[in-house]
């Protein structure tokens, strides 16, 4: 048997209400709440068998913009004949955006990357699979209230 409150694990349990919710809870909480009934509570709990699926490597799709952005931003304006106002202006942006762009000192947004993308027709953005390993420990038991409070003391 567990303590709703602390999570520990004892053959005593007591009925009490800690802060106007009913639990079973051991000899060390009931100092947090009022105690209903003085005998300790016998709780049958069915036990439970956890099978472990071998942990399966998440996938997640990640767009990032390509390294040499600029270059490629400059070289096709240029190939347009466009001078960075004129471009600026045609695209709705401001003229020292454009400039920062093509010297490499602002990334740009993934918004903004599919906004020169359309205009300029180049690609901007590319997309990478990342996989995560979830983690193998997990805690049978679950949350209990004292996982998501904190006692002041």
């Amino acid at each position: 048997m567990q303590c709703d409150l602390c999570g520990a694990k004892t053959e005593n349990l007591f009925r009490a209400i800690v802060e106007g919710t009913e639990l079973n809870i051991c000899k060390d909480c009931a100092k947090y709440g009022k105690i209903i009934e003085k005998k300790p509570v016998k709780v049958i709990e069915e036990k439970k068998e956890y099978v472990r699926k071998p942990a399966e490597p998440e996938k997640e799709i990640i767009q990032v913009i390509v390294p040499d952005f600029a270059q490629r931003i400059r070289n096709k304006r240029e190939s347009f004949k466009l001078k960075q106002k004129e471009f600026a202006k045609k695209i709705s942006e401001k003229e020292s955006l454009i400039h920062n762009l093509e010297t490499g000192s602002f990334k740009p947004s993934i918004s903004l990357a599919r906004k020169l993308e359309k205009f300029l027709k180049i690609k901007l953005i590319e997309e990478y699979e990342e996989e995560h390993e979830q983690s193998s420990e997990t805690k049978p038991e679950g949350f209990t209230i004292g996982d998501l409070i904190k006692v002041k003391k």
